[in-house]
Order: structure tokens, then C-alpha cells, then sequence
């Protein structure tokens, strides 16, 4: 049974930071492309980064550029994303994403995505 468990979630000040954790277990996932989205109170889930395979190819959305980093580690079959400098505006429950296909590219829609983590909470206050 594939499942994918995230961590690291919490309650930060606006400008810090946190590291969240995406641990994969009954399947290994280091030839899938992954994501994190994230999704607020009354808004649809949305796109966060999505890394390839191998993790040299990398997209973010425009919220997360230059604040977010998502990375993995294969051997683990981890991925990781370290937020810096957050803001109010990123409380949202955070979810990791796998894709079943294997590829080298990697994927922003959530359709795209077959397995998800149950999610870690956010919070980001003033």
C-alpha cells in the first residue's frame, strides 16, 4: 500500500521558516515526478513546486519563487521543501503529491498526481 506521509507543519511567525517533510513508503518513488500544493479555507488546492526525478528540474509557483526550495532525496524516498521568509498568506494545509508514471519532467496540475499524503497544516502569523 503506497502512502506518503508528510511532516514538519506548525505555527511560525511571518518571516520564518519551516522545512516540510514528505516521507514515501510501500513503493519507491525515485523515478516520479512529485509535488507539494497547498490548499486554504474556502480555496481549491493549488500548485506549490514540482520536481522531476532526478531533482535537477524544478518549477514554482509565482507565490513560491525565491522564498521556497523543493528538493528530495531518492535514497530516502523523501522530498522536502524549505519555506524562508513566510507570510500570512501561506497558512494553508500543505499536501505531497507522487505521480504513478515514472518520467523525467515534471507535472503542475493536480490530476496529474495519483497518490497523495493526508497533509500538514501551516500557519503563519502576523
Amino acid at each position: 500500500q503506497v502512502q506518503l506521509v508528510e511532516s514538519g507543519g506548525g505555527l511560525v511567525q511571518a518571516g520564518g521558516s519551516l522545512r516540510l517533510s514528505c516521507a514515501a513508503s510501500g513503493r519507491t518513488f525515485s523515478v516520479n515526478p512529485m509535488g507539494w500544493f497547498r490548499q486554504a479555507p474556502g480555496k481549491e488546492r493549488e500548485l506549490v513546486a514540482t520536481i522531476n526525478w532526478s531533482g535537477d528540474s524544478t518549477y514554482y509557483a509565482d507565490s513560491a519563487k525565491g522564498r521556497f526550495t523543493m528538493s528530495r532525496d531518492n535514497a530516502k524516498n523523501t522530498v522536502y521543501l524549505q519555506m524562508n521568509n513566510l507570510k500570512p498568506e501561506d497558512t494553508a494545509v500543505y499536501y505531497c503529491a507522487a505521480r504513478r508514471l515514472s518520467s523525467a519532467y515534471y507535472y503542475t496540475r493536480t490530476y496529474e498526481y495519483d497518490y497523495w499524503g493526508q497533509g500538514t497544516q501551516v500557519t503563519v502569523s502576523l
